[in-house]
């Protein structure tokens, strides 16, 4: 850089330093009098301690800034110096990330000593233009045969995995994350209980999973913007590591969570509640953060978005509205989990909106017989249980009755067995393509 250069670089420099003074704290929310900052920057708390605490300007109110800190208010006082940094949250990445455990900022929670250079990504990042977008034109390997066979999901599909509490989503993200053929995992645990998390990472992802993942933990006793910030940061990490021409597998558990946590900051900064209980600002976030992943010039982002359907109601506001962005939606069945049935995948309930697009014509067919038959049954299954039906009567139920543990085999998967991507396609055409052929469909 020669010395034109960083003249011109000296003079850009704001060599001020700009400062407020907390004038009071409500709740979660601080307001402070000054200093001159835009919602999204980030800003320094001076505490008596002399330690700095993180905050981020989210509103306004006259004069003064509304700030809603990364740590706990207690610490806090009126008169606290508030320092602005004139920059959103920006978070360090590289490869040697990869394995690691990290909070909602990208700091590692291990004590690692790393060797390579960092690069710096701001956590609000504007998706990418629509129009380089490259269209989702092959299958992923995720290791589940009932998705890889019929719900088929695209390199740089958004998927939404609905279901209630302990109906196998942590299992289900455990064994996508161990078997996928994609480079790398970034996995966002977001208002986990903090037992759940070595849970996971031990018992659901296991060695073989954590090796070739990157892992952010924002826990339920964080504030609510630590929570929020916990998927960006994720959203962030995939970003930078698909701008390098890598296929990324984003998990996030879970996008209601999120929501959750937009909805405490919203009403916390005085917006109304509208859609039960969220205020406007949660249906404005949730499109920017999903619409970030996906594909691009460069590489891919496969998303799977865990959605915690309260009372296992799929109309409530925030899956209803995650419903409509994502690409598609795998119900995990609280019934089908009490029958035993692993992954508890309600088949007849999920789609894939991609998978015409990338399966060949043979697949395709082979799938709409098993919906079919799987549907016919599901049908007349009272009538069947109960002995009231006669067979020959019906065709069609006496070939679903027929081929009814052959659907179940094909579904049931041992959370410690991963099935391939060709397994998959190659056992439903060889069970389900035959008869497709023969009755002409």
């Amino acid at each position: 850089m020669n010395a034109d250069t960083l003249i011109e670089h000296l003079a850009d420099i704001d060599s001020y330093r700009r400062y407020g003074k907390i004038h009071r704290v409500v709740g979660l929310l601080i307001e402070s009098k000054g200093p001159s900052a835009s919602v999204g920057d980030v800003c320094l708390i001076h505490i008596k301690s002399g330690k700095k605490v993180l905050a981020e300007v989210v509103g306004f109110k006259g004069e003064n800034i509304l700030l809603m800190p990364f740590t706990s208010v207690a610490t806090i006082a009126p008169g606290c110096l508030v320092e602005a940094t004139g920059k959103p949250l920006e978070v360090k990445v590289n490869e040697e990330l990869i394995g690691q455990v990290c909070d909602s900022l990208g700091r590692p929670l291990s004590d690692m000593h790393f060797t390579k250079p960092f690069d710096r990504v701001t956590t609000n990042q504007s998706p990418p233009n629509p129009m380089t977008r490259p269209r989702i034109s092959e299958p992923i390997e995720l290791g589940v045969r009932s998705i890889n066979g019929l719900l088929t999901v695209g390199r740089g599909q958004r998927i939404g995995i609905f279901a209630g509490s302990g109906v196998g989503k942590s299992t289900l993200m455990g064994m996508v994350a161990r078997n996928t053929s994609a480079d790398l995992n970034v996995i966002a645990l977001i208002g986990e209980r903090g037992r759940e998390v070595r849970e996971f990472l031990e018992k659901d992802l296991g060695p073989e999973g954590m090796k070739r993942s990157i892992i952010i933990v924002a826990t339920s006793d964080q504030p609510a913007l630590m929570r929020i910030k916990g998927a960006f940061t994720a959203t962030s990490i995939a970003e930078y590591f698909r701008s390098k021409g890598k296929d990324v597998l984003l998990m996030m558990d879970s996008l209601t969570r999120v929501a959750m946590s937009q909805r405490e900051l919203g009403l916390a900064v005085g917006e109304p509640p509208t859609t039960k209980g969220y205020p406007p600002s949660v249906f404005a976030m949730l499109p920017e953060l999903l619409e970030r992943t996906g594909t691009d010039a460069h590489g891919t982002i496969t998303a799977l978005y865990t959605v915690l359907v309260d009372g296992d109601d799929l109309d409530e506001p925030v899956s209803d509205t995650a419903r409509g962005i994502l690409d598609g939606h795998i119900v995990l069945d609280r019934a089908l989990a009490q029958k035993g049935q692993y992954p508890a995948i309600n088949l007849l309930k999920s789609v894939s909106r991609v998978m015409n697009e990338i399966c060949t014509p043979e697949h395709l067919k082979a799938a709409q017989h098993f919906r079919a038959l799987l549907a016919q049954y599901t049908e007349s299954e009272d009538l069947i249980a109960i002995g009231a039906y006669k067979p020959g009567s019906s065709a069609s139920i006496d070939e679903a009755i027929h081929f009814h543990p052959k659907l179940i085999s094909y579904l049931r998967q041992s959370e410690n067995i991963g099935v391939s991507l060709h397994e998959s396609i190659k056992q439903l055409i060889a069970d389900f393509g035959q008869e497709v052929e023969d009755n002409g469909v």
